[in-house]
């Protein structure tokens, strides 16, 4: 009969958003047992509301999606020294090998081209803005509404098991066949 207080936020097609069990807008968003015993339809501002729910923040899972972050930009670094490395082996070995008038006119191009480069190269990288903080997407309603659902279910299955026993002609009873 009872569910877990734990409610997983789902989001609809816009065209199938319902009223908010709440305010009573149309709402797109949902949260639902993890058993798919319970749903209701929430606006997500309700969400946020500290009197309405709490989010379940599950800690392991964002510092290892810190830490990942972190070995990327660590490999980032790597690469971008290594390449910058490179070309400074590559211009210094251009600098030994050709005449100095060649390499001066060379060096000046190349300080203006590599001038030119980090420019083009920051343009050229997939800037990848810092993710906003996820919304959580595990809550624990507060007490009080977590009995409004449990009793609101209950009153469900008390009106179909009313309906039920009205469908079934025994329910009623008979007629007196004598005469009193």
């Amino acid at each position: 009969m009872s569910f877990p207080n734990i409610y997983t936020h789902r989001r609809v097609a816009e065209t199938a958003a319902k009223s908010c069990d709440i305010c009573f807008r149309l709402s797109s968003s949902v949260l639902i047992t993890p058993d798919n015993k319970d749903f209701f339809y929430i606006c997500p501002s309700h969400l946020k509301d500290a009197g309405f729910c709490t989010p379940k923040i599950d800690q392991a899972a964002i510092e290892a999606r810190k830490k990942k972050e972190l070995e990327e930009e660590i490999e980032l670094v790597k690469k971008e020294y290594e390449e910058k490395k490179k070309k400074k082996e590559e211009k210094d070995k251009k600098d030994k090998k050709g005449d100095k008038e060649k390499d001066k006119k060379d060096g000046e191009d190349e300080k203006e081209k590599d001038k030119d480069k980090p420019e083009t190269k920051e343009d050229s990288k997939p800037t990848s803005p810092k993710p906003e903080e996820e919304e959580p997407r595990v809550f624990e309603l507060k007490p009080t509404f977590y009995q409004q659902r449990i009793n609101k279910k209950r009153q469900m299955e008390i009106a179909k098991r009313n309906r039920e026993r009205m469908q079934d002609p025994s329910f009623f009873p008979s007629v007196p066949k004598s005469l009193p």
